[in-house]
Order: structure tokens, then C-alpha cells, then sequence
């Protein structure tokens, strides 16, 4: 398999994070790609020109972060990070998405820095980091428990972009659970080996 990814990308974590606890990224290739650059062998397997973007042995490309980890989850012997159905499966996937939703608001208000200020776009920086701090209290009120699923991998990724691009803008203090969460994930494989970089 073939991986196009940035190693700053908190999407690019969750897949490999993903890879890392079903105990495959030894069967990834990872292709550094500027998705911003639209290079042509991104193109070639992604018309959105978005990271991750995943090619299988077959030759089939898959787009977006979730529908990789999907398909990586059906790979190898290693227990499911999706459950099956029912309640659990709900939960698994409420949570992946919102913590999709805080790293879209991170990534895309990093996206913003640096360019001038006006008005109309401080307005959507501030929605962006309302967003980020809504979604926060949120885990907060029900923090994941331990890493055996995709929702709280996702989380662990969206607090690690946290930390690697606001580190400015501690959000620890205000949600202390969430903390005490991460800390107890974070030395394991599938975050202790993804940190981000860049």
C-alpha cells in the first residue's frame, strides 16, 4: 500500500495510528506529499488534492481519512477499532467524527495565520477556535476510555495536533479529564510513534 502524507497532517496520524494498532504500517509506503502544491502524483490519486489519500495493493485509491481507517480495519488478525454494530459502533463513530470536526477547525485556522486580519476573517478564526473549545468541553463530559477504538484514536490525534500547533493556548486546565486521558494513551504505540513533526 501506498500512503500520500505530510507528517504535521493530525488526519495522516489517525491513519497511521490506525496502521500501527492493527499491526500493518510495516505494509505502507509513505509518500511525502504538499497537498497545497497539488503535485501530480497526488492528483493521480486524489482529484481533491487532500491528505491522506491511500493507493491499495490493487491499485485503488481511497480519499479521506475515514474511509482509509475503515478500510484498513479490515486488514490483518488484530481486534476491530470499529465495532461491529450496536451502541458501541454509534459511540465509536460520533466521537471519531467530532474530534474530525475539531482537527478540521485547527487545521483550517492554522491555514489562516500569517494573513492579514480583517474583519470578515477574524470572524471565522474566532468560529474556528469556538468550535475547537465546544468540542473539547464536550470530550471532556465523556472522555474516551483507553485507546481500543477509532473514536478515541481520533481524539488522541486531535489533541495532539492541539499541542503541536497551539501550544500557546493550553487546554488542559479546562478539561482535566480529557488530560488525565491523553496522558495515560499517549506513551502507548499508535500515538508514542506518530508524534507529529514539521
Amino acid at each position: 500500500m501506498k500512503l500520500h502524507h505530510s507528517p504535521a497532517s493530525p488526519f495522516v496520524r489517525k491513519v497511521m495510528a490506525c496502521a500501527i494498532a492493527r499491526g500493518i504500517d510495516g505494509q505502507i509506503e509513505l509518500v511525502r506529499t504538499n497537498p497545497h502544491e497539488s503535485p501530480a502524483h497526488l492528483l493521480a490519486d486524489n482529484p481533491l488534492s487532500k491528505i491522506p489519500a491511500l493507493v491499495t495493493d490493487d491499485g485503488v485509491a481511497i480519499p479521506d481519512s475515514p474511509v482509509i481507517c475503515e478500510y484498513l480495519d479490515g486488514i490483518g488478525d488484530a481486534p476491530k477499532l470499529i465495532p461491529a454494530a450496536g451502541p458501541e459502533r454509534l459511540a465509536a463513530l460520533v466521537r471519531e467524527a467530532l474530534a474530525d470536526g475539531l482537527m478540521d477547525a485547527a487545521v483550517g485556522r492554522r491555514g489562516q495565520m500569517g494573513h492579514p486580519q480583517d474583519e470578515a476573517r477574524a470572524g471565522w478564526v474566532a468560529r474556528q477556535k469556538a468550535i475547537v473549545e465546544r468540542t473539547l468541553a464536550t470530550f471532556e463530559a465523556n472522555p474516551p476510555t483507553g485507546l481500543a477504538d477509532i473514536g478515541a484514536i481520533s481524539v488522541a490525534c486531535a489533541l495532539g495536533y492541539l499541542d503541536f500547533r497551539y501550544a500557546a493556548e493550553p487546554w488542559r486546565e479546562a478539561a482535566p479529564k480529557l488530560a488525565a486521558w491523553f496522558e495515560s494513551v499517549s506513551s502507548l504505540p499508535p500515538i508514542a510513534l506518530t508524534k507529529p513533526v514539521g
